[in-house]
């Protein structure tokens, strides 16, 4: 299962750890994926998708609960 949002298609992102010496080491940023219940056309279905997402369906007054 891939760590992607299938609303916003927003992925993991990519990055440097930087020491207090300033060395670079590599590290990932995961999309923030949680499972919710959401209605759709009627039918409620579980689907992962980032607490960001979730948060802008509910602001835009789309039923999810």
């Amino acid at each position: 299962m891939s760590r992607t949002c299938p609303i916003t298609g927003k992925g993991p992102q990519s990055g440097n750890n930087r020491s207090h010496s300033v060395r670079a080491t590599r590290r990932v940023w995961n999309v923030n994926l949680q499972k919710y219940r959401v209605n759709i056309n009627g039918q409620v279905v579980e689907v992962r998708m980032s607490a960001r997402a979730f948060r802008t369906l509910n602001k835009t007054g789309k039923k999810a609960k």
